[in-house]
Formats: structure tokens, sequence, C-alpha cells
């Protein structure tokens, strides 16, 4: 439930600390009081835009900050967890608004959230209804999901719905097929060209750089043989060879070491060196020798590099962009001469995917036409206990034509408030005060299986008698066994039966007017009641303290 609700600097209020226990919460107070900041404070906890005309005259800004405590935590910890945030594990859960003259904020357990995170978050923690917030109900759609929530479908409906999806893809890609144009003679003739020039070539892109670098030794063999032969013979062993300046060098450094042993840890690396250029000597030579390339090779290595060049100029900067539009050019080529083959195969897995489909709406339709006879019949016993004593209520089960992703039908809500008069779509009901106790048979007939903790009624007695009054509000303190009920009310027959009353009261103080709200009891309850009642004196007040000892 919500535990406590803050508002600072909000319209009227300028503080408020508001801690609310279980069951229905009655809310009173004057007209202009200031009740509808209450409702404007609990719909910036849902994620309704504000602006910042919501500011109190002189503030900066307004925050409101709501707590809940929650039973079970599943829902919400599941849009918590895909925005990133983490688990109420305590099941408490903080949720603030900051509306400044700037910029607005939002926080969840002080984490900065989106506001479209806290809209989704607010779906699973209030339900709020006003005199003009019945629109929902109004809905095909709404009313199906009431249906499928009263027969505990979820399972049933999430099936059909993965095999409906997968119909209706199936379905999307056969249509594409069907509507794509075929190919012309010279489009086709030219995807076989490319495929057919590409795989002639028989390419494999690690062999480029193999064949650029012998096709560049090849270019310039001459030069390289040159080169090499150039310091062979640099190194060589004539007379001008640095070879043979070594060896002379060597005969010196023996005699050295003949004379002084000590110096050859100066001179042992010589015999190393000279090792060395003996080996580049023989090495350049083979270089040389080896470089001596058949011209019928470096034509054939200068051809290949050719064709590299040609086909990455047509179909892309390297050799993995040529086979890339080789293989897009074979995937269309087998589409289009193939497209028979690929309509029939895409039929036939359409029709199984149909089947599949009508299966598993079947076994849903089936759980809707068991359920709806049961909630019509509940909806109409709730329908007696707020005055509706001979009317008659049913859900309406219309098959569709085709399947859609809410399954093979769609229901009507039909309602006949009077006798003799035939039973009508909800939507063309045109007294908000009968749709609005509709509404709340409806969520009486429901209340078991709505898990949303707190339910917000602004109202929704107006227009309506003082018995039927008395009846909305034994039916909200019905829901209150289940739920958290706050109801804003002007009716002393509703407020009466509230576990908790609530008083909403405008004051001028230093100058400024300002909202505030304080608990009734005892005498000041009675008062309360009252002057809800419109009267004065001990008839008044017998009114209210006989109101009180019924509830």
């Amino acid at each position: 439930m919500l535990t406590l609700l803050k508002i600072r600097n909000l319209a009227l209020v300028d503080e408020l600390v508001w801690e609310l226990g279980p069951g229905l919460v009655g809310v009173t107070g004057e007209t202009g009081a200031g009740k509808s900041v209450i409702v404007g404070a609990l719909k910036l906890v849902l994620g309704e835009r504000a602006d910042k005309g919501l500011i109190r005259t002189g503030e900066d800004a307004c925050t409101v900050e709501a707590v809940f405590e929650l039973r079970d935590a599943a829902e919400v910890n599941a849009v918590l967890a895909e925005g990133g945030l983490e688990a109420c594990e305590d099941g408490s859960l903080i949720v603030r608004r900051v509306i400044g003259q700037s910029a607005n904020r939002q926080f969840v357990n002080d984490s900065p959230v989106t506001l479209a995170l806290l809209k989704r978050l607010g779906e699973h923690l209030v339900d709020l209804h006003g005199p003009h917030d019945h629109q929902s109900l109004l809905s095909t759609e709404r009313q199906l999901s009431m249906l499928d929530a009263y027969a505990g479908n979820d399972a049933a409906l999430d099936a059909y719905r993965a095999t409906w999806r997968a119909w209706r893809d199936k379905e999307t890609e056969l249509e594409d097929l069907r509507e794509a144009e075929t190919a012309s003679t010279q489009e086709l003739d030219l995807l076989r060209h490319q495929v057919a020039e590409i795989d002639a070539a028989n390419l494999k892109p690690e062999e480029e750089d193999e064949i650029a670098d012998r096709y560049r030794r090849a270019s310039n063999s001459t030069r390289l043989v040159e080169l090499a032969g150039a310091a062979s013979a640099a190194l060589g062993s004539d007379e001008t060879g640095v070879l043979t300046h070594l060896v002379e060098v060597q005969r010196l450094v023996r005699d050295l070491e003949k004379l002084d042993p000590g110096i050859r840890e100066r001179t042992q690396g010589l015999e190393n060196a000279v090792m060395e250029l003996q080996e580049l000597e023989r090495s350049l030579a083979d270089y040389a020798e080896d470089l001596d390339i058949d011209p019928s090779e470096a034509a054939r290595l200068e051809e290949r590099v050719n064709l590299f060049e040609t086909l990455k100029r047509k179909y892309g900067g390297d050799l993995a962009a040529v086979l890339a539009q080789r293989d897009r050019a074979a995937a269309r080529l087998d589409s289009v001469e193939n497209r028979g083959e690929r309509l029939e195969q895409l039929s036939a897995e359409a029709a199984r995917l149909r089947e599949e489909t009508d299966k598993a709406g079947h076994g849903l339709t089936a759980k809707r036409k068991k359920a709806a006879p049961k909630l019509a019949k509940e909806i109409a016993s709730q329908l007696k206990d707020l005055g509706f004593k001979q009317s008659s209520f049913d859900v309406q089960v219309l098959l569709h034509k085709e399947p859609v992703a809410s399954g093979l039908e769609g229901i009507e809500f039909l309602f006949g408030p009077n006798p003799g008069e035939p039973m009508q779509p909800l939507r063309q009901i045109a007294s908000s005060g009968e749709i609005s106790r509709v509404m709340l048979a409806v969520k009486s007939a429901l209340a078991e299986q709505d898990a949303t903790p707190l339910m917000v009624f602004d109202e929704i007695d107006a227009n309506v008698g003082g018995e039927i009054a008395r009846a909305v509000g034994k039916k909200m303190a019905g829901l209150g066994s289940r739920h958290q009920v706050v109801a804003i009310t002007h009716f002393p027959q509703v407020a009466a039966l509230a576990a908790r009353h609530y008083v909403v009261e405008k004051e001028v103080a230093g100058g400024r007017t300002r909202s505030r709200m304080f608990p009734v009891n005892g005498d000041g309850r009675i008062s309360e009641l009252v002057r809800m009642l419109g009267g004065g004196g001990d008839s008044a007040r017998a009114m209210a303290a006989s109101l009180l000892a019924e509830a």
C-alpha cells in the first residue's frame, strides 16, 4: 500500500505529510479546499507530465514523494530491471518528482529515471478513477483484458500470441515475395555474368598480398639481381673484398693472442663476425640466383594482379568486397530463378502456422466463452448492490473474420439499466453516474484478480442519490478489504464508511492561502459529517452519529 505521501509547494499546499493506513480512506472537504491537489500529486507519482504552473507562487520548485510498501514486488522489479535499476528487495519503493522552474526530475529509490519508466511503474502502483476516467471501461480491448484476467488466461494468451506473431511474420514474407517485381532479362544476364566472372577468378582473399609481393619481385628482378650481386662482390674474397681484409685482420689478431693471451676477451667477436659475413655472402649469391625468374611466370603474375585490380574497380575496394558482391548477386539470382519454389515453400509454412494459430485460438476461445457468463453474473450481482435492482448485464463474445493479436474474437460489455429495454454496449450509455457505478461493479467483480496496491476514486459518486451513494460507499469498503482504497467524496454516506477519515480545508495565514489536511475522529468526524449533510443542530448530529454507528 501507499504508506506515506509528502507534498511540498504544490499549488495551495505548502507542506503536507500524509501517513495512510490500510482499507478505505475517506477524504472530504469544501469544494475548492484543495482535494484535487491530492489527486494531482498522485498523478505526478504515476508519471503524468507537469509544468511549472503547479509550483506554489513565490517558490522555485515543488516536490512530491510517495512511499509504497509492496507485498509482491515481482512486476515492479521487472520494470526496474528493464530500466537498469536495482530491485526493491525489502518491498519498499520510493518515488519522488521534482518540478522546477527550468527542469523537471524524477527518482525511484533515489536513482534518476525517465518519465516513461515512471509511467510504466505507475501502472502497477495506483489505479485512479475520476468522474470522467471511465473511458478505459468503454474500450472493447480493455473489456477483453478484464475477461482474460477474470478467467486466468495469461498462459493461454501468451501461447496464442506467439503462434499468431509467427504466422503473421510468415504471411508478410509471403506477401512481399508475391508483390516483388520479377527481374528483367537484362538484370538476369547481368547477375549471371557477375557470378560467373567472379567465380572464374577463383579468388582467395588471403592471396592478394602474397601475389602482390611476388609480382613486385618479378617486375624488379633485374635490378634486384644487380644489387644482390654487387653486395656479394663487395663482401667477396678478391683483393678488394671485405672478407679478404678480414682474413688479414684474423692473422694479426692471432699473433697478438700468442704474445698476450689475455686479449682474447677483446678479440673473440672477430671469428663470429667473419663467419656471419661469409654466410651473408653465400645468402646473397643464392638470392640472386633464385631471382632468375621465368618471363612467363612474371607475365602470369602481372595478369593475376591486373585481374584483381579490374574486379576491385567493378565490385569493391578489396577481394573480400568482391566476394561479398558475388554472394549478393547469387542470392538475388536464386530468389528470382526459384521464385515459384520459394512461394510454394512459404505458402506451406504459412498454412501450417495458421493451423497452429487457429488451434491455440480455439483453446483461448473456449476459456473465454466459459468465463464470460460467470463474469457477467458476478458484475450483475455487484450492480444490484449499487442500486440497479432490475438491470441486466452480459458479456458478448464476437468472432473475428481473421485472427488478430488478441485472439479469434472480441467481446462487448452489454448493459440494460432498465427492465423491458434492450441491453446496449456500455459506450452508448450517456449517464456518467451510471457508467461510474458500472465501473465500480466491474472493479469489485475483479478485485481478486487486480494486483494494483492502491485504488483512488475521485468523486465517482457524483450525480447519484443518497441511498445509491451509500451503496457505492459499501462497495468501496468491500474493495478496501483486499486493496488500499482512497475515496475523495462529497457524500457523508461514503465518508462514514471509511476506516480513516481526513479533511482538507483552506486557511489564510500571514496573508497567504494554503490547503491543509488533518484526520478527524470522534466529535470532529461527526462535525464534518454534519457539514456534509448540509444541516445543523441535534437532528443533523444524530444523523451523522447514526451513519457512523451503522458503518
